[in-house]
């Protein structure tokens, strides 16, 4: 008897709880800012811009949910997403910069960032070239520089607008994919040393860099806390105001134009003064549970496809995650990186979402063998036909 099909709902509550309570926090983080810009017209801008991206991405969650992951597969699927989100890269410098970062495409009404489409598409594209030259995975020629190339592309036109957060992540889903693969010590070495590399000079030959790395030893320190420290240093003071219980749902201070960015990059402050400590942990726990969960889902896919696939996707989003809140308690040297599903962004929400609908699609394969798949994607119309087939030729079984 042939099993079924079986959606792990604990995956999907996972992301969508992160969500829907980023929306929430999206008001409390934004509610004076809205009233400042629109002169006391409503308080609810960001909210129902957020809330309303969180739906579409919950429906195109479940939507990718049931499209099966094999279609990502497909030859002209990989390249023409690769080739998309080279274009739509190079596009941004076209629009200008925000606060001195071209990272945006701006049309009239709404905004998105390529970048979030690049998190997607380098794991796509491993996924499937390491699996189309699994034979040849320790080869530099055949196989190791052509998937370097294409993240030297996709990281440096990243890095360009700049934005070193994101080109690191990036890297993480390089290495990672590139690991489970199967390559070779000495080559993740190399790899591994010249990213090391390209990141000390990324910090030495920019200033900005320079600057916020030496606030990192001490971002409260008089020289620090008006100049390279002030967000990390306000962000600290949220933290800390928190304690154990927090202040209280959308009683924070600290947000109201102390603590730069407050809804988007330094959000998770905003958690940290308003809930407390019991809230931070329970951030923590949740994106703990989704790193298992999604790891469940890769390493028990059925092909070498979907298990690199599930693994770039899930390794992409716990290392965002990761590097937001680090910044934040001054783990690490201040970046700019939003936290995946909570921070504010409607590319961000709606694209993460449709990343861990790829997994939730994964993981309904686990335990499957390929007879067991072919015959689940099989359709009743073919099924007859085949049927059919065999009976009159004698071969049907």
């Amino acid at each position: 008897m042939a099993k079924k099909l079986r959606t792990d709902w604990f995956l999907f509550a996972i992301a969508a709880g992160l969500a829907l309570f980023g929306a929430i926090m999206v008001y409390s983080a934004s509610a004076m800012i809205a009233l400042r810009e629109t002169e006391g017209v409503s308080q609810f801008t960001y909210f129902y811009k957020q809330l309303g991206f969180t739906v579409i991405g919950l429906f195109v969650m479940y939507a990718t949910s049931r499209i099966d992951y094999h279609l990502y597969q497909n030859k002209p699927i990989v390249y023409g997403m690769l080739a998309g989100t080279v274009v739509l890269l190079i596009a941004v410098f076209a629009f200008g910069s925000i606060n001195g970062a071209s990272r945006w495409i701006r049309l009239p009404g709404v905004s998105f960032q390529p970048s979030e489409i690049a998190k997607i598409a380098l794991p796509v594209f491993l996924a499937y070239f390491l699996t189309k030259n699994e034979k040849t995975v320790g080869e530099l020629k055949e196989t190791v520089f052509p998937c370097l190339a294409v993240l030297f592309v996709l990281g440096g036109l990243i890095f360009a607008e700049p934005d070193l957060g994101t080109t690191i992540v990036l890297c993480a889903i390089f290495v990672s994919v590139y690991f489970a693969a199967g390559a070779k010590i000495l080559h993740l070495a190399a790899v591994g040393g010249a990213m090391l590399f390209g990141g000390v000079c990324a910090l030495v030959f920019a200033p900005w860099r320079v600057a916020r790395l030496i606030a990192f030893v001490d971002p409260c320190a008089k020289e620090n806390s008006a100049g390279a420290g002030y967000q990390v240093c306000q962000s600290l003071y949220a933290i800390g105001s928190g304690g154990i219980l927090g202040e209280g749902f959308a009683k924070g201070q600290q947000k109201l134009f102390y603590l730069p960015y407050p809804h988007s990059d330094f959000i998770f402050s905003v958690i940290g003064e308003e809930l407390g400590l019991i809230g931070t942990m329970a951030i923590v726990l949740a994106f703990g549970m989704l790193l298992w969960r999604g790891t469940r889902a890769a390493l028990m896919a059925p092909d070498r496809f979907g298990m690199l696939l599930g693994i770039g996707i899930i390794t992409g989003i716990t290392v965002q995650a990761l590097f937001n809140i680090s910044v934040v308690i001054s783990i690490l040297p201040a970046k700019g990186i939003p936290l995946p599903f909570i921070s504010y962004g409607g590319s961000s929400v709606v694209l993460t979402l449709f990343a861990i609908g790829i997994l939730l699609n994964i993981s309904q394969f686990a335990g499957f063998s390929g007879a067991e798949q072919a015959e689940i994607k099989e359709t009743p119309v073919r099924r007859k036909k085949r049927k059919t087939l065999g009976e009159a030729t004698g071969s049907f079984r």
